[in-house]
């Protein structure tokens, strides 16, 4: 998974993830929550979640809370290191949106 925070740009399953990640989730959970927060056109396949959460842990962007009871669902729970990254990302896409308002609210508004 090629995302630093210090370079900028995550995916935006990745992105999707992490924000599902600042209360303790689960698996299923985190897919559920990513449909609902993007509106359903982010969905997150078992296999693209389960990769994205293995290396989000590798990076300590997150780290596993417990495995629930008996089952086999294990929650997670986002950094301090995964929120900076949140936080350098929703100020990348703030300075993408603000400028793109800037170029083609030009053409918007007839100029």
């Amino acid at each position: 998974m090629p995302e630093s925070f210090e370079r900028g740009a995550l995916t935006e399953a990745v992105y999707y993830i992490l924000l599902a990640l600042f209360e303790p989730n689960h698996g299923y959970g985190i897919m559920q929550q990513v449909e609902e927060m993007s509106g359903g056109r982010v969905k997150l396949g078992a296999g693209t979640l389960y990769g994205a959460l293995n290396n989000l842990v590798a990076k300590k962007w997150i780290k596993l809370l417990n495995e629930f009871g008996g089952t086999r669902k294990k929650e997670y729970i986002i950094t301090d290191i995964g929120k900076k990254a949140v936080l350098a990302e929703v100020g990348r896409l703030k300075e993408l949106a603000e400028n793109g308002e800037k170029i083609t609210g030009k053409y918007r508004e007839g100029k």
